[in-house]
Order: structure tokens, then sequence, then C-alpha cells
């Protein structure tokens, strides 16, 4: 399994869509939390196939700490059943703070538990936003415009990080 530092507390309430094929995650989670679910075998098997590039991934560990990271995602979404996993392996990479990073699950409605979407102006997902301090300084969302990491080098490039 693989290690994180302790993040926000899990708050969150497990559905089932009314095909009763696939569980939703709704509210506030972890990615142990979704290891622990023996039906998410997309997220394993995307963590574990997924090679990101060796130089972005340089770039992002000396960088990306200086900022937050807040994720929608649906676990019923095939988007998400892409794009997370290799989210998941970037951060793992990077020795991201899991402290600094928080995810919400929404249902079939894009609405959060207690309804976070609102507040984030979510319309797609997953919604990956990164912010320094409390600013909003870019965002992921539903796909990517090249990778999960360079995407989030060019996030950090446009607000003035370093070029290398």
């Amino acid at each position: 399994m693989l290690g994180y530092n302790l993040q926000a507390q899990s708050d969150y309430v497990i559905l089932t869509d009314k095909d009763a094929t696939s569980k939703i995650y709704k509210g506030t989670f972890n990615f142990l939390d979704l290891h622990a679910e023996t039906s998410f075998g997309w997220l394993r098997k995307g963590y574990a196939s997924y090679k990101p590039d060796s130089n972005d991934i340089k770039y992002l560990k000396k960088n990306l700490p200086a900022y937050t990271i807040v994720a929608f995602i649906g676990t019923w979404c095939d988007d998400t059943h892409k794009l997370l996993p290799r989210f998941e392996k970037v951060l793992t990479l990077t020795s991201f703070p899991m402290a600094q990073y928080t995810m919400f699950g929404v249902g079939l409605d894009k609405k959060g538990k207690n309804e976070e979407n609102r507040l984030y102006k979510i319309e797609n997902i997953p919604t990956f936003i990164v912010f320094k301090g409390h600013k909003e300084i870019g965002r992921i969302v539903e796909t990517v415009n090249y990778s999960i990491e360079r995407d989030l080098v060019n996030i950090i490039k446009k607000d003035g990080g370093p070029e290398n």
C-alpha cells in the first residue's frame, strides 16, 4: 500500500447508482479510503500503469508544495477513473504534503455532500483546483491539455513559478 501523511478527516457517505453497478462516494475522503474499496480496481490499475514525465516530476517535487489542491471527483465517472490514478501517482512521486490536499466526492448530479460544489463553482468532473494561499491560480477540468504533471507545471509557471 502507498504511504501518506495524514490529512483532513474523512466525512463521506457511500451510495449506489440506480443500476447498482458502482459505488458513489459523496463527501470528503482520502486515497486510503478509496484504496480500501475493493471494487475500485480502476484506481490501483491506473496508478500502477501510469508513467509520468520525470522532468515534470522533478520540477513539481521542488515547486508544488508551495500550493494547496482541492479536487472534486466522481467515483462513478470515466474521466475520474482515467485522471485520478494519474494524479495520485504524481502526488506520491513528488512527495506532495497530503495535508495540503482535499478531495470531495460528488454524486451523479455533481453535488457534494454539503454542496461544496457551489462554493468552488464545479460544473464538470474531475476538477483539480490549485491554490496559492486563498487565491485560485488554475484548474484542470475533466481532461488534460498535455498530461496531469505537465498541466500542473504550466499552472505553476503561469503563476510566476521558476522555468526550471
